[in-house]
């Protein structure tokens, strides 16, 4: 990797987007895909979810691949399924990096760009994250409806400008409430983490609209839309945020709650798979 300079940073786009290629041309030969339909990230406690989402294929370790970190976070693991949904080919990473474990934010959506390189025109992103409302329930799935960007950062580098406002696509959304028509919508708030929100922090969030707070999302979704994919979001709500107020968070409660639900997360993501 080059160094930065004052006038480049040291990597722009289109460099993440070649590292990128080169990932899904070595993905691809390893599983034997001629292409991918979808890509899908699974966030804190989603892993149980590849269970039922489709029929697995092969399964490889991400650090084979070029540019790729293995997560460290709990709830994440290092690996990449291709799998089966129908007719449709999947790249189901099991896991995904964060800025708070030490990387930018190239790294944070290269897993997004890997597949979409790799064909994917459709992306769907999963994360755990806390309510800031009263009426969503703990265990509440719930599609993103847009983000505030909050992280400081951006996968993005160079002269050309994004449109973000329809970055999360309408027709999967839509598609998401004709599978599970309990579904409900949501403004996900991303921050840097790995520090929970304090609670003047968490005033701010619900007064600046948003509905859900965590740690991931926005910036893959970032990455999507500068390459042209349709994207998809569902958080699973683990903790009451505004509990915050009141007394401590606890993470590993919180990751509880997703990994009890996986199996069922899992099929809502088949459901809408199977519709597109």
């Amino acid at each position: 990797m080059s160094e930065s300079t004052p006038e480049r940073p040291a990597m722009w786009t289109a460099d993440a987007k070649d590292v990128a290629a080169e990932a899904a041309n070595e993905l691809k030969y390893r599983s034997g895909a001629d292409s991918y339909d979808a890509v899908v990230v699974l966030g804190s406690g989603w892993a149980g979810a590849v269970e039922s989402l489709g029929q697995p294929d092969i399964e490889l370790e991400i650090a084979e691949l070029p540019g790729f970190v293995p997560p460290g976070a709990i709830g994440h693991a290092p690996t990449v399924r291709s799998m089966w949904v129908g007719a449709k080919r999947i790249a189901v990473f099991m896991g995904r990096t964060h800025l708070y474990e030490g990387y930018d934010a190239m790294q944070v959506a290269h897993a997004v760009r890997t597949g979409i390189a790799a064909g994917a025109g459709t992306v769907l992103l999963t994360g755990s994250a806390g309510s800031l409302r009263a009426d969503f329930a703990v265990g509440q799935p719930v599609v993103v409806r847009d983000h505030i960007n909050l992280t400081g950062t951006s996968p993005l580098a160079g002269p050309d400008f994004v449109d973000l406002s329809n970055a999360y696509t309408p027709w999967l959304r839509q598609t998401a409430h004709e599978t599970d028509g309990s579904l409900t919508t949501g403004v996900y708030a991303a921050l840097p983490g790995p520090q929970f929100q304090t609670p003047a922090e968490l005033s701010m969030l619900r007064t600046a609209g948003a509905d859900l707070v965590g740690h991931s999302i926005a910036l893959e979704t970032i990455a999507a839309a500068e390459m042209g994919a349709d994207v998809l979001a569902i958080a699973m709500v683990s903790n009451d945020a505004m509990s915050g107020l009141f007394g401590g968070a606890d993470y590993d409660r919180a990751l509880g709650v997703v990994q009890q639900r996986a199996w069922h997360l899992g099929a809502l993501l088949n459901g809408i798979l199977m519709r597109t």
